[in-house]
């Protein structure tokens, strides 16, 4: 125990492993921050500067960058409506609305603090139960993440605004649009029309900053002789009493994406709409509608998504088998090292899991640091007048989607579906379950193609595989729940049940 509690504080006690996980932290933070410049490709970059670094310090400043990066997609989210990442879109749906009330300094002030607990959260659910999560995470058959999908895709009656249908709509259009490209199983083109460029499918990066940043400004133009709002930044930091009030559902949305990021393949933006919609349910009586500003909704997506980093190393450090897109290049930094992330590196290398779990709540401890700083600087962006934020917003999303894969082609995607997105909002469709379905799309279609090889392409093998595996069972039955929950005479059922007010 005392070698352990010495691994878990050596990040906090060498001065050089303190200033990586500072300058990481901070440089996440901002990297996030910005559309197209994502953590994974900041992290990826750094492997070909720390190679020959001690492992330790290769980590410090490799966890310091996810964890800062995870939360600093946020800034933009709530300021812009351009989610800086995609664990960040189910903070715009709230966040961005606060901004258009003057309120962006607080909402700022409480996706950092909640962005830290749930931060808190995930490393402790790492600490303490990582050999337990990552064996249940194990048993997921490619069914069970098919169902996962589904689950999620069921979203769209949180994110569809008055009219399921039109969520509906916009849920089976990101479905179709995530389909685009080769075939993951067969290299079949599909939906590519001969188009070379369609190949490898539409950058959802690109695709998300046109629909959310983009369709934003254009619809703005519509008040351009407004007056730009003034925001109140008096009080950043919430109170112990706001805090003490979100406290439960902090704890459950935590827990929504400690879980959800141990699952290999999803990731804190699955996290965060999952948790955003768990938010939703349980919030009866919220002071302001979910999607107009409701603070639930920021707790609930921020708590989760930060959650989920800490998630993401669980399978990695146990298994071998990378939580998301970041930890898959940090597993081949370890390799790099010499480390092998395994059942066996728990036995034979303890130290770097202690070290990996203490640097975590090091740079949780920066994020507090450097997320409340420079807010108020940053909240000036929403009071610059129109006529100047309306073509910066135009230059950072040009920006963020050419830097995706430096290539034009991702421009025009983007400024595309800028100008479709605008006419979505302008006939009352949602964005949020476009791109739900996008990002669902992949995690669904491969899952399920998989699934029914598994079972000889016998489909009904694959049913009775579902009824009979407690785990599928129990996904099954959440889902059907979640439809008949979402019916309209189930409201009014309970609506009548629930009498008069």
């Amino acid at each position: 125990m005392p070698e352990a509690l010495s691994y878990l504080f050596s990040s906090w006690l060498r001065p050089d492993l303190l200033a990586l996980t500072a300058i990481g932290t901070f440089t996440g933070i901002y990297v996030g921050a910005i559309p197209g410049l994502s953590v994974t490709m900041a992290v990826s970059i750094l492997i070909s500067f720390t190679f020959s670094w001690d492992v330790n310090t290769a980590l410090a400043l490799m966890n310091g960058i996810y964890m800062g990066g995870v939360y600093g997609g946020s800034r933009m989210a709530i300021l812009l409506n351009i989610p800086g990442t995609p664990a960040a879109i189910a903070t715009a749906l709230d966040g961005y609305p606060l901004a258009k009330k003057g309120e962006a300094g607080s909402a700022i002030g409480l996706s950092t603090v909640m962005s830290v607990l749930g931060g808190f959260v995930g490393i402790a659910v790492l600490a303490v139960a990582a050999p337990t999560v990552s064996e249940f995470a194990i048993l997921f058959q490619p069914r069970d993440y098919m169902l996962l999908a589904i689950m999620g895709i069921l979203l769209v009656g949180s994110l569809s605004g008055e009219s399921l249908a039109k969520g509906v709509f916009a849920g089976a259009l990101g479905l179709l649009l995530g389909t685009v490209g080769l075939d993951p199983m067969t290299a079949e083109q599909r939906f590519t029309f001969g188009s070379v460029q369609l190949m490898s499918g539409i950058a959802p990066i690109a695709l998300m900053i046109g629909l959310f940043g983009v369709s934003e400004a254009l619809l703005q133009l519509h008040n351009i002789h407004a007056e730009a709002i003034k925001q109140k930044v008096g009080r950043i930091v919430p109170s112990l009493a706001d805090v003490r009030k979100y406290l439960s559902l902090s704890l459950q949305t935590s827990g929504i994406g400690a879980l959800i990021g141990a699952l290999p393949g999803t990731g804190g933006d699955i996290a965060a709409l999952i948790a955003y919609d768990h938010a939703k349910r349980v919030t009866k009586n919220p002071e302001v509608p979910f999607g107009e500003g409701a603070k639930e909704g920021i707790v609930g997506a921020e708590t989760a998504n930060n959650a989920a980093v800490a998630g993401a190393y669980i399978p990695m450090l146990t298994l071998g088998i990378p939580g998301d897109a970041v930890t898959a290049i940090i597993i081949g930094a370890l390799f790099i090292h010499g480390l092998n992330p395994g059942p066996l590196l728990m036995i034979e290398k303890p130290d770097i899991f202690w070290f990996t779990v203490g640097n975590l709540v090091l740079a949780n401890v920066f994020l507090l640091i450097f997320g409340l700083t420079g807010i108020k600087i940053f909240t000036r962006i929403v009071e610059c007048p129109k006529s100047i934020l309306f073509p910066l917003i135009l230059l950072l999303s040009v920006v963020g989607a050419f830097s995706i894969n430096n290539a034009i082609t991702d421009v025009w995607w983007m400024l595309g579906f800028g100008v479709f997105g605008y006419l979505l909002k302008l006939y009352g469709y949602q964005i949020g379950p476009i791109v739900l379905g996008i990002i669902l799309s992949r995690l669904m279609d491969g899952n399920w193609r998989r699934a029914i090889i598994s079972e000889q392409d016998s489909i009904p093998a694959f049913l009775m595989g579902i009824v009979t595996s407690p785990l599928s069972l129990a996904f099954l039955l959440v889902i059907l729940f979640a439809l008949v929950s979402q019916m309209p005479w189930w409201k009014a059922l309970r609506n009548r049940g629930a009498g008069p007010a």
